[in-house]
């Protein structure tokens, strides 16, 4: 086991833990408080490049950690830099499986820079709550 490994390991369980426990919050406190606290970029579910985003089967976004402007527009059709329909493959993925990861790349909240990010998501009903990660670099 490397030190990447390790690293790897430790920032996926974050991000695991952070979206259960925003779907936790979601149930307790209901959707209009819940989407407000995780489109609140000093929320609980908001720490250095790691927040929560909520997203409708139909590619709307409903709540955003990093980026209000994003909130109420439909992505469904946005791309990576690569060309993947990231956002089509998330729900076409959530379609099929509760929750589970996706890959794809993306600006970086912090850096600004484009980096490979992986985002683990789990599907409440209608909705898709999901936070990425950046790629540990090895």
């Amino acid at each position: 086991m490397t030190k990447t490994n390790v690293a790897e390991m430790i920032v996926k369980n974050a991000d695991t833990q952070i979206i259960k426990a925003a779907v936790k919050f979601y149930k307790e406190a209901g959707k209009a408080k819940a989407f407000a606290e995780f489109s609140d970029p000093n929320s609980l579910f908001t720490f250095r490049s790691l927040y929560v985003f909520v997203i409708d089967m139909h590619g709307l976004i409903l709540a955003h950690g990093a980026d209000k402007k994003l909130i109420g527009k439909n992505l469904l059709g946005l791309k990576d830099s690569d060309g993947k329909p990231f956002i089509k493959q998330l729900i076409d993925t959530a379609k099929v499986k509760k929750n589970g990861w996706i890959e794809y790349k993306w600006m970086n909240s912090l850096t600004k820079k484009l980096t490979p990010k992986q985002t683990y998501f789990q599907r409440e009903g209608d909705y898709i709550f999901a936070g990425g990660i950046t790629k540990v670099s090895k």
